[in-house]
């Protein structure tokens, strides 16, 4: 652990134990000149009661799956969670560590990020994001012990907020979600110390937050923060309660700070070489900087200690637990191979029938193979099931206290959605999806993100996908959302152009782990495009030729999802009027095709002139379709009309695609 020591005869109190956190709060934000030092100095007291009384797990087994599960959601406070981390001796986590706090490449970042260091369980920051994706982490652990039991199940989840977690909308939608399912192993510690960062909450809000988690149906307690019996005996409650627990923690932001304590001057700078000398003062604590004395580390030390011995006693009980070998697996969450028997198996069979359905409809359909193949799959939608359809036959409800289903409520809350699925996926036991319409990413938007950021197996089923939804008009109609969605690092977006390539979709976004993906899927029926079967998953390289020119191209047609269709029609128009031979190119996934090596993009893309067509905004394609070439799409918001009505009206047609190829190949001619 490398804490330098010092000769001490006196057990460590946890007064001092709670100063020690201060004293590296104070330390490392003063020395990086930038940072949040309020909230760890507040805090700190509960956060060593938290610690030291409750919480079990291993620094030396950071990911033992049932450890408990602490979630810092007031991330700007990181350093609360490093200094502890530190305190009890993650390996990854020497005090050179903390002298580096928000430098590049340290573990140490600004905010927690989920990967960069050991013991990290999400990444917090952005306000309400940490206690969302809690209640994820918190419904998972409940629906792994509805399957295995307490002998291999029986943890809690933890999260500390702040005033900004719960002022943020995206808590309202996981409050009461969490309130509903009666989500017991999760237990806030409201950092109530009447602070953001313009000044005193009361400039913003007269909230009653108690009220406001009661009615959600939630336990709620009150304590002095800084009474750690008053924290310990609330805790002691909460674990006991059949409902999620807020205990409201009354604190002094910046505690310890003798004349900046209480104030938003402690929130979010450094408090200066002059206020630490004099909070060291006043919280008795008279080391140099990043000292700290054995006696104080040998006492956090032995809460790694009591963890470790935790985690031995469930090491024997998992070594003779009936059901260890499935719960293994679903931890390890590779997806069995039955699952590409299953799609394999299914691709060929809508290859022969020429099956022609909307891709929401093909999903559904693949997805009744997947979720019949594995029980690692857990759906859900935004009250939107039959509309997105993501239920498949046989598929139980989750329900309040009824934790065996497979199928997520998530009612009008798509923001709330994204956030739950990332913990879910965090928590690690299955792999979820969710649906909603494609427009609506923008409620989901931040905790999707996350979700590329933290490298999380999300998989969002976005249907109603273009002006083909129709009637609903512009609002509903996604415009721009493709683009957002492309423009995202490490996010997979498939748009499948029919039955083959929907499924295909289903089986890249199952198999990989490192990032979320997005499937987006129309609402109108698609033909069939594929002719043969293959064996081959010809969506896993992005995009391909879907029929080759006959003979040298003169142009090439490159779409996705339902333009895929009004391509082909064109290359068939452009043949018969006009003895043009025109590609078709099927494009369903931007990323997977700008991974592949430059050799194949080119023998796809050709180096004739070029024709894109999406029912959606332009930026992006010029990309794929050069300086020259041609886009049909959307350049405004819709309309309300029946689907067919506006593809003529805005001009997305086969006729409107030959045309501007035709004038392509005429301009190459001319300057040829």
């Amino acid at each position: 652990m490398n804490i330098r020591a010092q000769e001490q005869t006196t057990t460590a109190s946890e007064r001092d134990m709670a100063n020690a956190i201060r004293a590296l709060a104070m330390d490392a934000v003063q020395k990086a000149n930038s940072g949040h030092p309020g909230m760890p100095m507040g805090m700190a007291d509960v956060a060593t009661v938290l610690f030291n009384r409750f919480i079990n797990i291993d620094p030396a087994a950071p990911a033992w799956p049932d450890r408990d599960r602490f979630v810092l959601s007031a991330g700007h406070g990181s350093m609360l969670q490093y200094a502890i981390h530190y305190l009890l001796g993650y390996a990854d986590m020497p005090m050179d560590e903390i002298k580096r706090f928000r430098q590049l490449g340290a573990r140490t970042a600004g905010h927690p990020e989920f990967g960069h260091a050991d013991g990290i369980e999400v990444t917090t920051g952005p306000l309400g994001q940490g206690i969302s994706t809690a209640v994820g982490m918190a419904l998972a652990e409940r629906m792994m012990a509805a399957r295995f039991g307490p002998r291999l199940v029986d943890h809690y989840t933890y999260v500390i907020a702040g005033d900004g977690c719960l002022q943020e909308g995206i808590s309202h939608e996981a409050i009461d979600l969490a309130g509903h399912l009666k989500l017991s192993r999760l237990i806030v510690l409201w950092d109530d110390n009447h602070i953001s960062i313009d000044g005193p909450t009361s400039l913003s809000t007269s909230m009653n937050q108690q009220a406001r988690f009661k009615a959600a149906g939630w336990d709620v307690q009150a304590v002095d923060g800084h009474d750690m019996g008053a924290v310990a005996a609330a805790i002691e409650k909460a674990r006991k309660s059949r409902k999620p627990s807020l205990i409201a923690c009354r604190t002094i932001i910046g505690k310890g700070a003798p004349n900046m304590q209480g104030s938003e001057k402690t929130h979010g700078a450094p408090l200066g070489d002059a206020e630490i000398a004099a909070a060291r003062a006043n919280i008795g604590w008279a080391h140099e900087p990043f000292f700290i004395p054995e006696n104080i580390a040998s006492a956090w030390r032995a809460i790694a200690a009591r963890g470790a011995a935790r985690h031995d006693d469930w090491k024997i009980r998992h070594a003779t637990a009936p059901r260890r070998k499935a719960f293994d697996a679903a931890i390890e969450g590779e997806m069995p191979a039955s699952v590409a028997r299953a799609l394999a198996t299914f691709r060929k069979e809508h290859v022969e029938k020429a099956t022609k359905v909307a891709t929401r409809k093909a999903s559904e359909m693949a997805l009744t193979a997947i979720n019949a193949a594995t029980a690692l799959t857990v759906g859900g939608s935004a009250d939107l099931t039959h509309s997105n359809l993501t239920v498949t036959k046989g598929m139980e409800s989750v329900t309040p206290g009824r934790f065996k289903g497979r199928y997520i409520h998530y009612g009008i809350r798509e923001h709330a959605m994204a956030a739950v699925m990332n913990g879910i996926a965090l928590h690690r036991g299955f792999v979820p999806y969710g649906g909603t319409f494609l427009v609506f990413t923008d409620y989901a938007r931040g905790a999707m993100r996350l979700s590329a950021l933290m490298g999380q197996r999300v998989i969002y089923v976005m249907t109603h996908d273009s002006i083909g939804l129709g009637e609903d008009g512009p609002t509903h109609q996604p415009v721009e959302h493709l683009a957002m969605l492309r423009a995202t690092p490490n996010v997979n977006v498939f748009r499948p152009a029919d039955i083959v390539e929907t499924a295909e979709a289903w089986e890249l976004a199952l198999t990989t782990t490192d990032r979320p993906s997005v499937l987006v899927l129309s609402r109108q029926g698609l033909p069939m495009l594929r002719e043969n079967h293959a064996r081959e998953n010809r969506s896993a390289r992005g995009a391909y030729v879907l029929r080759e020119a006959n003979g040298a191209r003169d142009v090439t047609l490159i779409a996705t999802g339902s333009e895929l269709e009004i391509a082909k029609a064109a290359s068939d128009r452009l043949a018969a009027e006009h003895g043009i031979r025109a590609a078709v190119v099927s494009m369903p996934s931007w990323e997977l095709f700008e991974q592949q090596d430059k050799a194949y993009r080119d023998a796809v893309l050709g180096t004739a002139p070029r024709v894109a067509v999406e029912a959606a905004a332009r930026l992006g394609w010029d990309r794929w379709i050069g300086a020259d070439g041609a886009f049909i799409g959307m350049n405004s918001f819709g309309a309300s009309a029946p689907a067919g009505d506006l593809y003529r009206h805005f001009g997305i047609t086969a006729e409107t695609v030959a045309d501007a190829a035709l004038d392509l190949v005429r301009s190459r001619k001319e300057q040829s």
